[in-house]
């Protein structure tokens, strides 16, 4: 992991990055059991401004959401006592909501697509650059604010589907189904472009930030996620269609 030069050595002020809603400090859990990359996210996120709790077992973090909570966690995928996937399930089981970024060992793509699959919203490669991983927690906690003070709808429906955007909920044939922060952000810009062709470049950009460094792999992955829940035959949707080359329109 490579480590930014921090302006705390040279005694400068911290940034105010760290702000969350209504000026409060976002809470970061960070579960991960190298104790190098632990010490070193701490002292860069504090210095950040952010409030950071750690733990190195995936337990002790599933417990800590359900006491105390976060505004966003970060979780390595392999850890010494239960995997990282089951710890992300386990986390979204009482809380659909907490962005949680994954770290994945370096072209461990199924490990990626898994994560996701167990409820990640994003994930960083080992090893991986601090400003990176800074770059997408600001991007996905600035995306939360938003969509906390935003006057959008409640709710809104996709052919059979109800889609509830604050309980990050979607029910199709009577079953309900969670969905995730980014799920939830990228069928509203599919919404509000209702029968248009959208760009990956464009959801990237939108969506997670241009400055989070996703991949148009992202935008797939997700939209394979959410035909999962959202289509009656996700081989053959009828509502997510793909725009070969492109991106992605939604049809009602």
């Amino acid at each position: 992991m490579a480590l930014p030069s921090s302006g705390a050595a040279s005694g400068a002020s911290p940034p105010s990055g760290g702000s969350g809603e209504h000026g409060k400090r976002a809470r970061i859990l960070l579960v991960e059991d190298e104790p190098d990359i632990v010490r070193g996210l701490t002292d860069v996120l504090e210095f950040e401004g952010y409030e950071v709790v750690t733990h190195m077992l995936g337990r002790a973090g599933v417990r800590e959401m359900k006491e105390r909570g976060a505004d966003l966690v970060i979780l390595d995928l392999m850890l010494p006592d239960i995997n990282g996937f089951q710890v992300c399930e386990e986390i979204r089981t009482e809380n659909q909501v907490v962005p949680i970024i994954i770290l994945t060992a370096r072209g461990q793509e199924l490990d990626k697509i898994r994560g996701l699959e167990a409820g990640a919203d994003d994930y960083v490669t080992k090893p991986f650059s601090v400003g990176e991983l800074l770059a997408r927690i600001k991007a996905i906690l600035r995306r939360l604010t938003r969509a906390q003070v935003s006057k959008e709808p409640e709710s809104i429906k996709i052919g059979s589907c109800e889609i509830n955007l604050r309980t990050h909920t979607l029910v199709r044939a009577r079953k309900s189904y969670m969905l995730t922060f980014y799920e939830v952000e990228l069928l509203k810009l599919l919404h509000e472009r209702e029968g248009q062709p959208v760009s990956r470049d464009e959801i990237l950009d939108k969506i997670w930030g241009i400055e989070a460094y996703p991949s148009n792999r992202t935008v797939d992955n997700f939209v394979v996620k959410l035909r999962k829940k959202l289509e009656e035959n996700q081989h053959h949707p009828r509502h997510i269609l793909t725009v070969y080359g492109f991106g992605y329109k939604l049809v009602p």
